[in-house]
């Protein structure tokens, strides 16, 4: 599966607020935003309902999706914890 390159073009001030929603769904803020998004049924449909708005086009880079991180007090548990045992096992 390929990716699509979509870039806000035009303004999207006074837009309707579902446009908006779309705008936001498809991970743009501001004015010149890109997104290398995958090429997928609803993806192509987000773009079409904002097709005035928003360029796109096939990218020969594959889509690779973000690793979710960690909440920073898990994180400091898991190092605590990791200490801990190192500290005993010496």
């Amino acid at each position: 599966m390929g990716s699509l390159k979509v870039k806000l073009t035009r303004s999207f001030a006074g837009a309707p607020q579902d446009q908006l929603a779309t705008i936001r769904g498809l991970g743009l803020r501001k004015f010149g935003d890109e997104k290398l998004l995958p090429d997928t049924k609803a993806v192509r449909g987000l773009v079409f309902k904002v097709k005035h708005l928003v360029t796109a086009e096939p990218s020969p880079e594959e889509f690779k999706k973000r690793r979710r991180n960690k909440p920073r007090k898990i994180r400091a548990r898991d190092a605590a914890r990791a200490r801990q045992q190192q500290q005993a096992g010496q």
